[in-house]
């Protein structure tokens, strides 16, 4: 069987289209798996790192803006997208899939379009309760569309063609013990913080994770802090965070990174995490039953990552600070309260854990099967 898998853009796109990867393979060893996505992307560090082959296309999105720049980059986009459909028709024959699933981000949608004019079984993922832009477009042509969310069916047009199925987790979230995990980190008995704001990173959150560190100092640093900056900050945060008196070469509780690669085994090992509310983040910190602080970007169709943040609350299982409310002396001040209380960590790790769709990524893989037997 040979699978195409198409995906971009950020991490929350690229990750679930990994653990759909892994468990074809685990399913089916002999199986070929190639990746398509966008140049210059998340895509192009993840998808090699873990194991498998990528193509990548020169495609950017759309702006939903009207003013004259607007425009112009639509135009641009569109002229990328018709090129790269032709690339993908291309990297198709030659490849020669029996599949194609796309889990989102603007990159997806040539692979799928490709796909579907030469009559190859398409179907696409969307992790959000509301259809993206580009999920809205490749629904129509889609051969099967997977929700995570009841209620997202209405939102499509042909709800017959909709599968709810949940959100796909890399297996890691799931098998990996705490013990086990703390074990491979050598943490002995402190006490982690792990604090991410997606692979590209958000300014005005690393700008508070900064002053954070400033603060843990002060204190003596009184737990062992993971931080990862994301690409965008990287070259600029550790300036900042020297301008507040954190020398980090001699800072050993602050383990500052431009991406967590090994994710699941951190976040598995962590007392608390800190992060956006994105569908992917949300479901992997629930896969792994550690508590959360959870700060919505703002900037998102929709609200969507303070709908899915507050699924999280409402269970029981995280504590919401909206960005306009956000400073470093508030989420000092609810880290050390969640480390202070081990019977709350507990309690919220348990009601996370009953959030999950432990099955959605064989789910996944059961439909792409049936397209190939179809």
């Amino acid at each position: 069987m040979n699978v195409i898998l198409t995906c971009g853009g950020t991490a929350g796109h690229i990750n679930p289209a990994i653990a759909v990867a892994n468990m074809i393979k685990e399913r089916h060893p002999d199986c070929n798996i190639l990746f398509i996505g966008a140049s210059g992307h998340m895509e192009e560090k993840l998808v090699p790192n873990a194991g498998y082959e990528l193509k990548c296309l020169p495609v950017s999105g759309l702006s939903r803006q009207k003013n004259l720049e607007a425009i112009r980059k639509n135009f641009n986009a569109i002229k990328c997208v018709l090129s790269a459909v032709g690339r993908c028709k291309k990297i198709i024959r030659e490849f020669g899939p029996d599949v194609i699933i796309g889990t989102g981000g603007y990159a997806s949608f040539p692979a799928l379009y490709a796909g579907h004019q030469l009559g190859i079984p398409t179907c696409v993922h969307e992790a959000n309760a509301l259809p993206g832009l580009t999920t809205k477009m490749a629904a129509g042509i889609a051969d099967r569309v997977m929700v995570c969310f009841e209620e997202s069916r209405q939102y499509y047009k042909n709800p017959e063609k909709v599968s709810v199925v949940g959100m796909p987790i890399r297996q890691e979230f799931l098998s990996l013990t705490r013990e086990e995990a703390r074990n491979q980190l050598k943490l002995g008995n402190r006490q982690l913080v792990v604090s991410a704001f997606g692979s590209q990173g958000a300014k005005v959150m690393n700008e508070t994770m900064a002053d954070l560190f400033a603060m843990e100092q002060k204190d003596d640093f009184p737990f062992h802090h993971i931080h990862a900056v994301g690409s965008f900050g990287w070259g600029w945060m550790p300036e900042r965070v020297k301008h507040n008196g954190v020398d980090l070469e001699h800072s050993p509780e602050i383990d500052m990174r431009e991406y967590i690669y090994d994710m699941p085994l951190v976040m598995v090992a962590a007392d608390v995490v800190i992060g956006r509310a994105g569908s992917a983040t949300c479901n992997e910190i629930a896969a792994a039953g550690t508590p959360c602080i959870l700060i919505p970007s703002p900037n998102v169709t929709n609200n969507h990552q303070e709908k899915n943040a507050r699924v999280l609350e409402n269970s029981g299982g995280a504590v919401v600070v909206l960005e306009k409310d956000c400073s470093a002396e508030k989420i000092y001040g609810e880290v050390t309260e969640l480390l202070a209380d081990s019977k709350r960590r507990s309690e919220m790790s348990k009601a996370l854990k009953g959030l999950v769709k432990v099955d959605a990524t064989e789910r996944i893989c059961d439909i792409l099967e049936e397209l190939v037997k179809a």
